[in-house]
């Protein structure tokens, strides 16, 4: 009897582990992406590490996104084309037309998401300075709006 108790509660231990759901990652859609330039800039003097610079053109199909993300590093983008709607960390809205430019927050607490609400394909032009080594996103939970 003691071990069929132990076994009932060790699978109700499982159970409870396993059905247990963390907020996931959104993934994008509709979105592809091209370097156009990308170097390191070595550290200097009082820092541990050098600057990635990367400089993308991305596009942005209509109805795409670019999943909830954050970068560890500031990014400025340029929209050439289309216009770019983004969700951010406090659930605001922004909207970026052509011919504008925005500067992204950067670190685990500026999430946000990029999307293409518009009919037309959406053009960004992004500079990336990231931290060396680190990757141009990370993707991140959405927020409960």
């Amino acid at each position: 009897m003691l071990l069929r108790s132990s076994v009932v509660a060790l699978s109700c231990a499982v159970a409870a582990v396993l059905s247990a759901s963390p907020a996931q990652a959104t993934p994008s859609s509709g979105v592809t992406a091209q370097v156009l330039f990308e170097t390191t800039v070595p550290a200097v003097a009082g820092s541990s590490a050098g600057t990635d610079l990367t400089l993308r053109r991305i596009e942005i199909a209509p109805g795409g996104t670019t999943g909830w993300h954050y970068h560890d590093g500031p990014v400025y983008a340029f929209v050439e084309s289309g216009v770019l709607s983004r969700t951010l960390q406090d659930c605001t809205k922004a909207v970026t037309t052509a011919g504008q430019a925005i500067t992204e927050d950067h670190g685990s607490d500026h999430v946000h998401e990029g999307s293409n609400l518009g009919t037309e394909p959406l053009v960004l032009l992004a500079f990336y300075t990231e931290p060396e080594g680190k990757p141009l996103s990370e993707d991140a939970p959405a927020p409960a709006c």
